[in-house]
């Protein structure tokens, strides 16, 4: 990445950097731009320039460098260089990461089923030009666990079944020292997790239940314990209320949540943090048949909250009532949870953005900093009490949802905001972001893992669980 502004006689320091700036002013390139030239070197070499305002945002930086690496990839190079040039240390620093990220996003090879398997461009190496010579572990992290939550999203729903996902995650426990226990229905019910468990009603296979990973630091920091909450509906269709083709075609998507909660529980098990954690991955399907839950049943859930069902397709947050029942129980410092949960936050932002919910108002502004430092970006809904109003059921606790759809992002947290004890923090990420047709920021693929660089900017850079330590 070079300044925008680069002078002219700095463009000498590239190989033909005289053509490609003509290149730039001839086509009137601005800041964003992405030019390409062969280096008459004996490996062919391809250079690729993008121009960067030197003041810029991080997701800006990010879908530079995305764009840098795709024209990059279309060489099937084997090797890649990251440099900058005219950049300020920590604009050339933010730099390096971005392209760093994007590298590893591109490098990194989705699930494919193809008879005949076209032999993967292995990008085998990646030099960094850094004098400095900083330390990129939390970018690594982040991007291990951002391509395992990218993986397990593009699983189609017959390899990725409620079963198939417990025994991936039993193997990767196995490898990473993480213990695992599993609640199944029958433990579920004596725990009296109805609300999970009318989604499962519809189901043949006795396979959904709730995962739960435990990771143990070195125990530096007494107190401080972390749980992680994910949406794992392994293929939606919406149920009674059944969906339409087109919505249901991309269900299998629908466990994005958890994929993003183990994701980061990877990232955060590669950095060694000192504090205990604990995922909650609520896993299952939404399946249609003579047993399938319906609405106007009225359900009650783990921590003996009624609930009346009003549509059958608001699953997700029945499953994750009794998943942060479940986490709130072990007194946690702070609950995060990941969920494909709204439409309607979708609706609401589209797919740049994911929105983000919490009970704590005075931490919006930190939630958002984390999304705009990372480059994967939120925003903070309203979450006020008087919401709650209506969604008062004359025949139980709570009413699922509303029936008109109307603000349903909103509702769905004021929904789960009865599963967390007030004295616990909780924020909520509604993952509007977690698939957009040609990829998001540095990432090129459909299904983004959006999620994983923002829990770790929370965690790292905003220190978050050590602010919900001192405020409790």
């Amino acid at each position: 990445m070079i300044r925008s502004d680069l002078p002219a006689a700095r463009w000498k320091a590239l190989p033909r950097g005289a053509w490609l700036r003509a290149e730039f002013l001839r086509r009137k390139c601005r800041a964003g731009a992405v030019l390409s030239a062969r280096l008459n070197t004996p490996a062919h070499g391809l250079l690729v320039v993008g121009l960067l305002r030197e003041k810029t945002s991080a997701f800006e930086t990010l879908q530079l460098a995305g764009r840098m690496l795709k024209e990059a990839r279309g060489g099937r190079p084997r090797r890649v260089a990251l440099a900058t040039l005219g950049l300020d240390a920590s604009a050339s620093l933010r730099s390096l990461e971005a392209l760093l990220a994007a590298s590893l996003a591109a490098a990194f090879e989705l699930p494919s089923f193809k008879s005949v398997q076209r032999e993967p461009a292995m990008l085998g190496e990646i030099t960094l030009f850094d004098p400095e010579r900083h330390d990129f572990a939390v970018t690594l992290a982040s991007s291990e666990g951002n391509n395992l939550a990218r993986w397990l999203t593009a699983l189609p729903g017959n390899e990725l079944t409620p079963a198939a996902y417990r025994k991936k995650i039993a193997a990767l426990a196995e490898r990473e020292g993480w213990r695992v226990q599993f609640f199944d229905r029958r433990q579920l019910k004596r725990r009296g997790a109805g609300a999970f468990l009318a989604v499962t009603r519809g189901s043949e296979d006795d396979d959904a239940g709730i995962v739960h990973v435990h990771y143990r630091g070195a125990d530096r920091t007494p107190g401080q314990r972390l749980a992680l909450v994910g949406k794992g509906i392994c293929f939606d269709t919406g149920g009674t209320n059944l969906k339409s083709h087109k919505s249901m075609l991309d269900m299998h998507i629908d466990m994005g949540g958890s994929a993003v909660a183990l994701g980061t529980l990877l990232a955060l098990t590669r950095l060694k943090v000192p504090y205990r954690i604990d995922c909650w991955l609520a896993i299952a399907e939404n399946r249609i048949g003579p047993k399938a839950y319906k609405p106007q049943d009225i359900v009650t859930a783990s921590n003996g909250t009624s609930i009346q069902v009003i549509h059958t397709d608001a699953e997700g947050r029945m499953v994750l009532a009794d998943a942060l029942a479940f986490a709130a129980g072990e007194q946690p410092t702070l609950i995060l949870d990941f969920a494909t949960l709204t439409g309607a936050c979708v609706n609401a932002l589209t797919e740049r953005y994911s929105g983000v919910f919490t009970n704590r108002p005075e931490w919006r502004d930190q939630l958002e900093r984390a999304g705009s430092a990372s480059g994967e970006r939120v925003w903070c809904f309203p979450m006020d009490e008087d919401f709650d109003t209506d969604l008062e059921s004359a025949n139980a606790d709570v009413m699922q949802c509303l029936a008109d759809g109307k603000g349903d992002h909103i509702y769905a947290a004021r929904f789960l905001n009865r599963f967390v004890p007030g004295a616990i923090p909780w924020a909520h990420v509604d993952l509007a972001a977690a698939q957009r047709s040609g990829g998001l920021a540095h990432v090129a693929t459909d299904i983004t893992g959006f999620g994983v660089r923002y829990a770790l900017n929370l965690l790292m850079e905003q220190a978050l669980l050590e602010r919900a330590q001192r405020e409790q």
